[in-house]
């Protein structure tokens, strides 16, 4: 197996790390345009091989996308990172062009791929990559809500004081600050409903707290986060190259799915060796679809500025 990652940043790096550490794939490439940036990290990754143990071939390059050739998996990084102040939607003008041109370049060398999108604005550059490439739907994957249900599943592990793996929990909709939906109705403590365990306005804040939850860290630490990104990107490679059938919730193309078409947002998924592979419908309440279909409104609205650059 081959994975390329596009963009050797924080959050590229950790997710190649990640990537290379479980011996997802024989071979991990990571492509940055920046000179020799992309080359110091994968050298200084190899580094470690020895002392974690694994074999996986870690090759950095300069733009250079016929070294990408064949990759089974692709992990689209690239974009600025959010700063301070700064929404996911206030991205688009900047990301969009990158996250394009990378899709079109990496696609004339590895047409079999299955693309994994964590650029921001996620929902609208996975959409994007859908209506640029016109590949099979299922081959499209934006990581947003993988990452948004670990966010959620440890605001809730702090709430119970318990640990985090012995939750279940999903959010769907956008990946966005005011566009998430975290599921509190359905989430679980070994199978407990945790509304048994906590108030409304315990679940309440962990919601809130969730959604804000990207915007927490960069006001923290100047920048996105990427541990946390970047081990969603790799769990989703992990899914798709064992061909686990786990479900995430992914942003991927509706077409009458909870009520919307023409749309990439944030569903349950199963994830295998072809991409996602089956919607789940969580038969949302009417409280619940109301959110969502607010939610898919307003990534629309930003997926309209993608028409105005000419973009699709």
């Amino acid at each position: 197996m081959k994975v390329t990652v596009v963009g050797a940043g924080a959050v590229g790096a950790t997710c190649a790390d990640n990537i290379a550490r479980k011996e997802l794939a024989n071979e991990l490439v990571l492509l940055d345009i920046k000179e020799g940036f992309a080359e110091g990290k994968a050298i200084d990754m190899m580094q470690t091989a020895t002392l974690l143990g694994f074999d996986t071939k870690i090759t950095g390059v300069t733009g250079d996308y016929s070294k990408t050739a064949g990759s089974d998996v692709v992990v689209i990084t690239s974009g600025l990172p959010r700063k301070p102040g700064m929404t996911r939607e206030d991205l688009i003008g900047i990301n969009a062009g990158i996250v394009k041109g990378v899709a079109e370049n990496i696609l004339k060398f590895s047409p079999e791929a299955i693309f994994i999108v964590i650029s921001n604005p996620m929902d609208t550059m996975t959409y994007l990559a859908l209506k640029s490439l016109g590949l099979p739907k299922n081959r499209i994957i934006g990581m947003g809500g993988t990452l948004d249900s670990s966010r959620f599943k440890f605001y809730l592990s702090q709430a119970l004081d318990c640990n985090p793996n012995d939750l279940q929990g999903f959010v769907i909709g956008g990946h966005g600050d005011t566009t998430m939906i975290p599921l509190t109705r359905l989430a679980t403590y070994q199978s407990l409903p945790v509304s048994n365990l906590l108030d409304k306005a315990t679940l309440d804040k962990v919601a809130a707290d969730t959604m804000v939850g990207g915007a927490t860290l960069t006001g923290l630490i100047g920048t996105s986060a990427w541990y946390a990104p970047g081990a969603a990107g790799a769990a989703l490679v992990e899914a798709i190259l064992r061909d686990e059938k786990k479900l995430f919730t992914c942003c991927v193309s509706l077409e009458g799915e909870y009520g919307q078409e023409d749309i990439c947002l944030g569903v349950p998924v199963i994830i295998g060796r072809s991409g996602w592979e089956k919607i789940i419908d969580f038969k949302l309440t009417e409280e619940e679809q109301a959110a969502f279909n607010k939610s898919a409104d307003a990534v629309r609205n930003m997926n309209s500025v993608l028409a105005e650059m000419k973009l699709v």
